[in-house]
């Protein structure tokens, strides 16, 4: 969820997101948050792909959460196992409009409105190697530090405006 959103926009939105996937997006986050969770959205990992969300854990354990609002949305997508490489437990998010059985068993699965979500089926753990983990956290952290900033000086441009 966006820091802060000047005139409804939202910073972290670029426009290819659905209304849907931001209702899931919406609803995931709100279950990280109560998990104890630090997560930001639409990170560029290493290998090119974007995390949908990415989380940590209060113990460093590093979650990617791919969301899926269809069986087509899922179906034409064939990128998501190369997000493995890039964290410790992989889930799905969906909503409740779309059937759970296509998801695959060795992965995590979240079902998700826009005000909660509920972790149907854990992820198998698959822990990321030191120097990896090294990278993801530090990527996270700056990539988190740099939206404040950005949000910051928006404010103030917003304030200075006004």
């Amino acid at each position: 969820m966006a820091i802060v959103e000047l005139h409804g926009r939202n910073p972290t939105a670029d426009g290819r997101q659905s209304e849907r996937a931001m209702m899931v997006r919406r609803g995931v986050q709100h279950l990280l948050t109560h998990m104890r969770h630090a997560a930001i959205s639409e990170m560029t990992l290493r290998n090119g792909r974007r995390a949908d969300l990415i989380s940590i854990s209060e113990k460093g354990e590093i979650w990617v959460i791919e969301i899926k609002t269809s069986i087509e949305d899922f179906r034409v997508d064939r990128k998501w196992p190369e997000y493995r490489d890039f964290c410790d437990r992989l889930f799905f998010a969906t909503h409740q409009g779309v059937p759970l059985d296509i998801f695959p068993e060795d992965c995590g699965l979240i079902l998700a409105d826009r005000y909660h979500a509920e972790v149907i089926r854990g992820a198998p753990e698959h822990r990321l190697p030191p120097a990896r983990r090294k990278m993801l956290t530090l990527a996270f952290a700056r990539l988190a530090g740099q939206r404040l900033t950005d949000a910051e000086l928006a404010l103030e441009k917003f304030e200075n405006e006004s």
